[in-house]
């Protein structure tokens, strides 16, 4: 089975020919390194010269594709250079093999490398001086560093200056990463909060609107046509303010203007009276709103108002009862209607109001369930939140 070749880069193929080219002309000119009566030169003329050049001009081919088997290749060339007058491309060619090596090679050989040709550098300096006693055998560990371990270190240098410009590059990468999503899940929060507000401003008001709109059209009575236009009136007008106040908020641009305030639970009282006027019977227990945290009071108050909402929409009659207590470091809110089939009308729903009042509780780190509960001759529906006053327990 033949054995593939990668295939070279566009610049290995460059620097190939080039040291070719250049390879040639030094040798067609008889220009060479060391004169022919060297005791190192065994394959003396100018013929033996063009096979290691040939060989390292070849492996210039390898020098990113597979960099390693380059190295060795050029190695093996090079000892066979020294042997003979040498060229002197030959030589520099070499020292790009091994540059690419470190710098392309895997990182088991970018460390290595270095190390070897430090300890080869070391060795051809001090045995040649223990055997010669001259100094000139120093130039030979000379030659063998500017050789092998110069161009060895320039690689694991240029590497390691790669290799923090791409962790910064994807550190920078998984940054912005990161800020995407914190926008994408702050545009969500901020939706689903928004979404909440609308809400539970407006269903109160619409839902009565719907109810006493369908009692008006299916009673032909003037008296209560009468009332129900008037409770429908002052439902809209509500609606309406209340709209406005959310608007209000979202232009706010943080100029002198201050948007409307938030309901607290100072405003319970207000509410339980505009359900009483919608038809409801309602009991309100409230604890003053004095040292409430206002993201409290705003959950409170919503869930108070989305749970009368609902009971307005789908409880039969009968009494209501809103209970807000406070017991510790935690507000206790309580609201229970009946339960049951409504002979009356009913507002169509979404199912929404529980899981925004959920997420109102979630939001806070307190807790939240509603469901059937038994009561003393009945079964009430029954909606129950506890909610944190510490600061601690709300971060």
């Amino acid at each position: 089975m033949a054995v593939r070749l990668p295939r070279p880069r566009r610049f290995d193929v460059y620097a190939a020919v080039s040291g070719l080219l250049g390879g040639l002309l030094l040798w067609g000119i008889g220009l060479g390194v060391r004169p022919a009566d060297e005791p190192i030169v065994l394959f003396d003329g100018r013929w033996p010269l063009l096979v290691p050049l040939l060989v390292t001009a070849g492996c210039e081919l390898l020098r990113r594709a597979a960099p390693r088997t380059g190295l060795l290749i050029g190695t093996a060339a090079l000892i066979a250079d020294t042997l003979t007058r040498g060229s002197l491309v030959t030589v520099i060619m070499y020292t790009d093999l091994m540059y690419a090596a470190v710098l392309y090679g895997p990182p088991a050989s970018a460390r290595r490398i270095p190390w070897i040709t430090g300890l080869l550098t070391v060795a051809g300096t001090i045995v040649p001086f223990a055997l010669w006693r001259v100094p000139e055998a120093l130039l030979i560990g000379v030659a063998v560093g500017i050789v092998s371990f110069a161009p060895a270190s320039t690689g694991l240098i240029v590497r390691n200056h790669r290799e923090a410009a791409d962790a910064a590059r994807l550190r920078a990468e998984q940054t912005a990463l990161l800020a995407e999503m914190d926008r994408v899940q702050a545009v969500t929060a901020e939706r689903s909060r928004m979404a909440r507000e609308l809400h539970d401003m407006v269903a109160n008001h619409l839902s009565a609107i719907a109810i006493h709109s369908t009692a008006a059209l299916s009673l032909d009575d003037a008296a209560t046509t009468r009332k129900a236009l008037g409770v429908i009136r002052e439902n809209s007008v509500e609606g309406l303010a209340e709209m406005r106040r959310l608007i209000g908020i979202l232009r706010d641009t943080g100029q002198d203007t201050e948007p409307a305030a938030a309901p607290t639970l100072d405003g319970l009282g207000a509410l339980v009276d505009g359900a009483r006027a919608n038809g409801l019977d309602v009991t309100l227990e409230a604890a003053p709103g004095e040292g409430v945290p206002a993201p409290v009071e705003l959950a409170a108050y919503r869930i108070v108002q989305e749970s009368l909402t609902n009971a307005l929409k789908h409880a039969p009659e009968g009494p209501v009862a809103v209970a807000v207590v406070r017991d510790g470091g935690r507000l206790h809110v309580r609201v229970t209607s009946p339960y049951g089939d409504r002979d009356a009308p009913r507002a169509p729903g979404s199912g929404t109001g529980l899981v925004g009042m959920r997420e109102r509780a979630a939001l806070l780190h307190g807790t939240f369930d509603a469901g059937p509960e038994p009561a003393p001759g009945a079964t009430v529906w029954a909606v129950r939140a506890t909610l944190p006053l510490t600061e601690g327990d709300l971060a």
